[in-house]
């Protein structure tokens, strides 16, 4: 007859079953999607009461930037200091023409975060095209003038072009693998991000240059966006547009302007 194992054998058996029965640790829901290119060129429209040439495109190193936004009072903001820690430093851009636009975009975000952002640090939204762009930004602007209790709004915006690089995770519907299509629903919520965050910024801490994906507020349209400022590239300021919204109509009217207009 085998002798029992003592106590220790027996514990170290134990130990081993246990950890052979734990399941294997799932992938991230990222993973079930294909890998893309972002729209090219990308196009972005910002307001134009924001200036186009700052801080960012001034300095040649980041020992410079440090001391640069320390003399602007940047570091007074507590907000923009705790985002521009969380990106790593060789993310940061600076001294290339329109630095400033780039940065802008992940140091000041809505209090509530974006649709694939939170509110600790913004991303570059852009779309395949100045239509679906305006689509986007109507959209907005027609519930800031909700928000306002406004009977509308009109603002002058600025167009950048863009080239972004990397994979991008493709999410749109069309592009879906056969059975994912349900796990695209949560993100497409047209009143929640409550999904849609926690996928995006899995995505940003997976080290992957953004999501494309579908617009919800032009039918066809297709945006991008993208985590990486390194990735942001020949960026171009284009024309001036007029947006002009209606509280309580879908509509929006876009006005092309004389650039600098």
């Amino acid at each position: 007859m085998n002798p029992s194992p003592d106590n220790g054998d027996r514990g170290a058996a134990d130990k081993t079953a246990d950890e052979s029965a734990q399941p294997a640790e799932t992938p991230p829901l990222h993973s079930a999607f294909p890998r893309t290119q972002a729209p090219r060129p990308a196009w972005r429209l910002i307001p134009s009461q924001f200036p186009p040439i700052g801080l960012f495109d001034t300095v040649a190193t980041a020992a410079d930037l440090g001391a640069a936004m320390e003399l602007a009072g940047w570091t007074n903001d507590r907000l923009v200091t705790e985002r521009i820690a969380r990106l790593p430093q060789a993310e940061w851009v600076y001294g290339r023409p329109n630095s400033s636009v780039v940065m802008a975009s992940f140091l000041h975000v809505a209090p509530g975060g974006m649709r694939f952002n939170g509110a600790e640090l913004g991303a570059w939204y852009a779309a395949a095209d100045i239509r679906t762009a305006a689509a986007e930004v109507g959209h907005h602007l027609r519930r800031e003038a909700a928000s306002r209790a406004l009977p509308g709004l009109r603002r002058v915006y600025r167009s950048y072009a863009a080239r972004l690089d990397g994979g991008f995770v493709d999410i749109r519907r069309a592009h879906a693998p056969a059975g994912q299509g349900p796990l695209l629903d949560p993100l497409y919520d047209p009143q929640a991000y409550v999904r849609s965050q926690p996928f995006g910024e899995a995505v940003r801490d997976a080290a992957l240059a953004g999501i494309v994906f579908d617009s919800l507020r032009l039918a066809g349209g297709v945006n991008a966006v993208a985590y990486r400022p390194s990735l942001v590239l020949d960026i171009v300021q284009a024309d001036h547009y007029a947006i002009h919204v209606r509280r309580d109509e879908r509509r929006i009217d876009v006005e092309w302007l004389k650039a600098g207009a």
